[in-house]
C-alpha cells in the first residue's frame, strides 16, 4: 500500500485570491478598524489614526523580517517590553585611572594532590562506605 506524502507543508494555502487566510484577516481587520474610526471621528482625527493602522495592517500581512512573519517580531517586542529585566552593575576599581587598562584576572589556587594524599583520601572514603 502506497501513501502520498505532502511535499510543501511549510507553504500556506492561498484561500482568497493571492492572499492566505492570515493575510486576509490582517487586511480585513485593518480595514474594519479604519472604517469604524472614519465613521465615528471627524475626518482630520480619523486620518491621523487610520494611516498608522493601515501601515501596521499591511506590514502584518506582507512584510517578513529575516524570513519570519512580522507578527512574531511584534509578539517578541511586546514580551520584551512587558517582562522583568535584570540589570547588573559592576563597580569599577577606583585605583584604575586609565579606563582602557586591562583588569588583572586572579588565578584560583588549586591544591595539588600527591600520590600519598590521594591514597589517604581513597582509604578514608572506603572506610566511610563500610561504616554506612
Amino acid at each position: 500500500m502506497q501513501f502520498e506524502v505532502p511535499q510543501f507543508i511549510e507553504v500556506e494555502d492561498k484561500i482568497f485570491g493571492p492572499l492566505t487566510l492570515k493575510q486576509f484577516i490582517y487586511l480585513a481587520g485593518g480595514a474594519g478598524v479604519s472604517f469604524t474610526l472614519y465613521s465615528l471621528l471627524p475626518f482630520f482625527f480619523a486620518i491621523l489614526l487610520i494611516i498608522p493602522i493601515i501601515i501596521f495592517s499591511l506590514t502584518l500581512a506582507f512584510y517578513k523580517k529575516d524570513g519570519r512573519p512580522f507578527i512574531l517580531t511584534t509578539e517578541s517586542a511586546f514580551q520584551y517590553l512587558l517582562s522583568k529585566k535584570l540589570y547588573l552593575w559592576r563597580k569599577e576599581d577606583k585605583k584604575r585611572k586609565n579606563p582602557q587598562e586591562k583588569i588583572e584576572v586572579k588565578q584560583l589556587a588549586i591544591p595539588k594532590l600527591s600520590q600519598s594524599k590521594l591514597k589517604e583520601l581513597s582509604w578514608s572514603l572506603d572506610i566511610q562506605n563500610e561504616i554506612e
